[in-house]
Formats: structure tokens, C-alpha cells, sequence
């Protein structure tokens, strides 16, 4: 990769910076996407010693890539994200990818496919600290700022995912306790 390939792909990461993601910050202000993606990726390198047998290299490089695609279609919530939404921003990621130096293309296209598949430990940590880091930005951002729904879906959002692990599945209680008890303070 040449200097200008490599400031070429930092040039359209930086988009990221200025995509908005759903929810907001504890001050209320509009979270970007580079923010999401850089605490799910500091969510990865904290759990280092509690999932000692993990590449967790690999998971940071999951986390700090899985919004890439959103530099070309914009952060769209999971909750109103469609099939045709995921095929159009998936396709627009893939060109992109493609379009990659070699070395550098088969690198992340690989990331992608586990990514995906969903079938390797590193690849279901990724996706459970990708909708925890939601939650948790839910419970610190504003309620006047939460949707409708997202009262019912802060309870009950992405226990199935982190099933796989008695550490995960501990940590999204703790944030369910903190969901309860934001709804609750904030009613009275």
C-alpha cells in the first residue's frame, strides 16, 4: 500500500466521524459512529484477561471495522434497519473492500466473513459488546432522548447474544439493573 492508499481509506474512515449514530451522549448530544465503534473496541481490550483464550486482537479489529459500511449508507437503528437496508450497505462495503490493496482487502474480507458467520468465539464477543456498548450508551444518554420503544427493548435487547458466556450474560444484568432503575428515577 502506497501513502496515498493509505490516506485514501483514512480519508473515507473519517466520515465516520461525522455520521450520527441514534443515540446521544450523557450531555444529550448526538453520538457519532466513530464514537460507538471506538468504545466497543475498548470494551474488547478491558475483557483481555477475563477471555484469556480469545485472540483479542482479533476482536478489537472486528470492532473497530463492523460500522465501516455506515460510512456509505448512515446509521440506521437495528430496530428499523431492513434486509434491503443491510444488502445495499453490505454491497457498498463489499466494492469498497474489493477495492483495497490485496494484502489489505483479504485481511478485512476475512475479519468479514467471521464476522458474519457468527460461528467463532471472537466473532460472538464482537457482536455481544457491539449491542451491549448500545445499552449501555442508552442508560447514560437522556431519557427524553430515548424512542418509545427503546423502554421494552433496553430490557430485553441482546441477552440472546451473549448466552455464550456466564461473564457476558452477567455484565447485560448489571446493565438491566441500571435500565430499571433509570426508567424508575426518572418516572418519579
Amino acid at each position: 500500500m502506497n501513502a496515498r492508499e493509505y490516506l485514501e481509506i483514512l480519508h473515507l474512515a473519517e466520515r465516520l466521524k461525522d455520521t450520527p449514530r441514534h443515540c446521544t451522549t450523557t450531555s444529550g448530544r448526538t453520538e457519532s459512529v466513530a464514537e460507538h465503534s471506538w468504545r466497543v473496541s475498548l470494551m474488547a481490550l478491558l475483557l483481555r484477561h477475563e477471555f484469556p483464550d480469545l485472540d483479542m486482537d482479533r476482536v478489537v479489529n472486528m470492532c473497530l471495522i463492523h460500522d465501516l459500511g455506515e460510512c456509505f449508507t448512515g446509521d440506521i437503528p437495528a430496530f428499523v434497519k431492513t434486509d434491503a437496508d443491510r444488502k445495499t450497505e453490505d454491497a457498498l462495503l463489499d466494492q469498497w473492500v474489493k477495492s483495497l490493496p490485496e494484502e489489505l482487502s483479504a485481511d478485512i474480507s476475512a475479519l468479514y466473513k467471521e464476522m458474519d458467520a457468527q460461528e467463532t468465539a471472537e466473532a460472538k464477543l464482537y457482536k455481544a459488546l457491539d449491542k451491549l456498548e448500545a445499552l449501555i450508551q442508552h442508560n447514560e444518554s437522556p431519557l427524553s432522548t430515548w424512542s418509545e420503544n427503546e423502554y421494552e427493548l433496553n430490557k430485553t435487547y441482546a441477552f440472546e447474544t451473549v448466552s455464550f458466556s456466564k461473564w457476558l450474560t452477567a455484565l447485560r444484568e448489571e446493565i438491566l439493573k441500571d435500565t430499571i432503575e433509570r426508567i424508575e428515577k426518572e418516572s418519579e
